[in-house]
């Protein structure tokens, strides 16, 4: 099967567990905890999660649904939350939670979620060792989230941000939840401690490049293809990778209320500069180095779409 399929059918049937669990949400705070979750999505991190199991044990994912959504319900809890710290009033195509309810039903709506998840990941049918490592490993993985967004909000009052405090960041925010969906798809399926590791520095690399992807896409991609508001990381002044390699090479960049046509401009003085090249050359090496881990994994068609999910980041707005 090509990535592309596996994906759909990946998010249909997650979809559809969502849904059978949530669907029917009675309460407000519950009907609040559903809303982002029933509002759809990728469902990439539960597909990461599955190919991981299957890749160590074929056919093992078949069990693991629990796990997914467990994954799925900490992605919406950071959303929700995310959501109120940056006051955004769309995600998904639909009004944000607290925009919906008030920011303290959207507080509690997360937490419900994280509270939830731990509950999914407690019924999937493991071994005790094993879900006591998921467990763990989720539980460590949220606190490094919360690290990250809290090291992304205070670049706000930073005048500079290294490439490193960037990459750090990112592996906490963005990467910390891929690598332990991989990692956990392995443990769960009965997976060797070095595949399980090896898994968990793909997920990891494949995060930090999605989230270097992302920034790119922000700037370089039309808003009718991307769904995003185009530049506005630029417009908000975020350090991102693009922002520190400009600044490394003295170029100022503008914010405030940009034009498409200044943005454009933007880009154009950015590819000049070799800047644009360099941050996407940056994620493939990072991605690199995740796949290089994968060796200690046996071929097959599930390793071989676990690689191509990868490229599939990088490929993203291209």
């Amino acid at each position: 099967m090509e990535l592309s399929g596996y994906l759909a059918d990946v998010a249909a049937d997650v979809d559809l567990a969502i849904h059978r669990h949530f669907g029917n949400p009675y309460g407000e705070l519950a009907k609040a905890s559903a809303h982002l979750l029933t509002a759809g999505g990728k469902r990439l991190r539960p597909a990461m999660l599955f190919l991981a199991a299957d890749s160590v044990k074929r056919g093992s994912a078949f069990d693991l649904m629990p796990a997914a959504l467990a994954v799925e319900l900490i992605h919406s809890f950071t959303l929700i939350h995310d959501d109120i710290m940056d006051q955004d009033a769309e995600r998904r195509g639909v009004p944000t939670v607290h925009t919906l309810w008030d920011e303290p039903t959207a507080i509690l709506a997360g937490d419900v979620l994280y509270a939830q998840a731990f509950e999914f990941l407690c019924r999937t049918p493991a071994p005790d060792n094993a879900r006591v490592r998921a467990v763990s490993l989720l539980a460590r993985t949220c606190a490094e989230i919360c690290d990250g967004q809290h090291l992304d909000m205070s670049f706000e009052a930073k005048e500079e941000v290294s490439e490193v405090e960037y990459l750090e960041m990112v592996r906490k925010k963005t990467g910390s939840l891929y690598a332990a969906s991989a990692s956990m798809g392995a443990i769960l399926a009965g997976g060797k401690p070095m595949q399980a590791d090896a898994l968990y520095q793909f997920g990891l690399t494949t995060g930090i490049a999605f989230q270097i992807q992302d920034d790119l896409i922000d700037l370089t991609v039309p808003s009718s293809v991307s769904g995003k508001d185009r530049g506005s990381d630029l417009r908000e002044g975020k350090k991102t990778l693009i922002a520190i390699r400009a600044h490394e090479k003295g170029i100022d960049l503008p914010r405030g209320n940009l034009s498409e046509e200044e943005v454009d401009r933007v880009v154009k003085d950015l590819e000049k500069a070799g800047i644009i090249a360099d941050v996407r050359e940056t994620a493939e090496r990072i991605l690199g180095t995740g796949k290089a881990c994968l060796g200690v994994i046996p071929e097959s068609p599930e390793k071989e779409l676990l690689i191509s999910l990868g490229d599939h980041f990088l490929a993203r707005g291209s």
